[in-house]
């Protein structure tokens, strides 16, 4: 095998780590943010975990933390 050949393999295999790792970060975030947004509905009383001002804020927050998270590394 040529070293490009290899260079080429190593890329290719290292592509997905980034992938799941952020899948797993992700994830864990996220049940996390379940939790405290459940325990907070139980200590205020409320039914509801989240009202629809909340979410449509999180929404946002969520959107433009894609949006920078997008844009790391454009040095245009």
């Amino acid at each position: 095998m040529t070293p490009k050949n290899e260079e080429i393999e190593v890329y290719q295999a290292s592509r997905a780590n980034p992938v799941v790792i952020g899948a797993l970060a992700g994830a864990g975030a996220g049940v996390i943010a379940a939790m405290l947004l459940r325990r907070r509905a139980k200590k205020q009383g409320r039914e509801s975990m989240i009202t629809a001002t909340e979410a449509i804020q999180l929404g946002l927050l969520v959107f433009g933390l894609f949006r920078a998270i997008a844009a790391l590394g454009d040095d245009d």
